[in-house]
């Protein structure tokens, strides 16, 4: 087992995007087998892949292997819950870190992830850098979980805890082997090869609140 696990991040409705981000296509596998395949790429043992809309379809879909499936039932309340989950179904496992990456950055590589998830201390605190902007994938070392848990609010995750521990935090340059562009909109599809799938109907509890951009 290794010192770090690994969270993915897929229960996003993708309102703008036109469908869940976890079934957009690239390259003839789903973004959420991508992001999971990355991840495990990286050496990343357990995953674990948080669902939330469409949680059945993307079972369905897509193949999640021997990852660790939670389905967020409060998703549409924004990204923090879905790390509060993550988190959670990670407690009783042995990882001294996790590495958690959104399904709909199609950029990041395993390398990236790797250069992340060089220190896996229960106390790190280490966010990928691309010229100086810093975003996902982060490694969050188990001794931050509950405080992150607490402050992981709507659509912000771990940003409020990274915000309160900026000393803490390590940045670290992943440039030249990850780019930090999300799919959020039909043309950031085309621009990464992304295809929608069709419009399905979604259930009367899939509705994403206005501004939910997951």
């Amino acid at each position: 087992m290794s010192r770090y696990a690994g969270l993915l991040l897929a229960a996003g409705g993708g309102r703008r995007v036109g469908g869940p981000k976890a079934l957009l296509r690239q390259g003839g596998r789903t973004l959420v087998e991508r992001g999971l395949g990355v991840l495990r790429e990286a050496d990343c043992a357990p995953v674990v892949v948080v669902l939330g809309a469409a949680a059945d379809e993307v079972r369905r879909e897509a193949d999640l292997g021997d990852a660790t499936v939670v389905v967020n039932g409060e998703w549409t309340s924004g990204l923090g819950s879905s790390v509060r989950a993550g988190l959670a179904a990670l407690a009783g496992t042995a990882a001294e870190a996790v590495v958690v990456l959104p399904v709909d950055m199609p950029g990041v590589s395993a390398a990236a992830v790797r250069r992340v998830a060089a220190l896996p201390y229960p106390d790190a605190l280490v966010c990928a850098s691309y010229a100086g902007r810093r975003d996902h994938p982060m490694l969050l070392g188990r001794r931050h979980w509950p405080g992150i848990s607490t402050l992981a609010k709507v659509d912000v995750g771990a940003r409020p805890y990274l915000l309160a521990h900026r000393s803490e935090v390590v940045d670290v340059s992943v440039d030249g082997v990850a780019t930090d562009a999300d799919i959020d909109t039909p043309a950031d599809a085309v621009l990464w090869g992304v295809t929608i799938p069709a419009p399905r109907r979604p259930l009367p509890d899939e509705a994403a609140p206005p501004g939910h951009a997951a």
